[in-house]
């Protein structure tokens, strides 16, 4: 049986995703073979809020030069999580 803290990886902090911190969506890296409902349960858990829905989706790895040398960035998972009008906010995004 998984942890919560194994689902959920670490936040995205980016500034599309600090635009939508304030419709109460927040942005994660989950683990690769969670699904919608291990991530609701997981942000419920660590974050004691409401979840209303999840958005999850895959993102590949893109290809980076080094000079002559080709090398790919790491593949990985993302979740989108929003949480009820009557939740309170995830106080880390609002710190930030």
């Amino acid at each position: 049986m998984r942890t919560a803290y194994d689902v959920i990886i670490k936040p995205i902090i980016s500034e599309r995703s600090m635009d939508q911190a304030a419709e109460k969506k927040y942005t994660f890296k989950v683990a690769t073979d969670a699904n919608k409902s291990e991530v609701k349960r997981a942000v419920e858990e660590i974050f004691d809020v409401e979840v209303e829905k999840v958005n999850i989706m895959n993102v590949n790895g893109k290809k980076k030069r080094m000079g002559r040398y080709v090398g790919m960035t790491s593949a990985y998972k993302k979740a989108i999580v929003k949480l009820t009008e009557a939740s309170k906010e995830i106080e880390f995004f609002s710190n930030l």
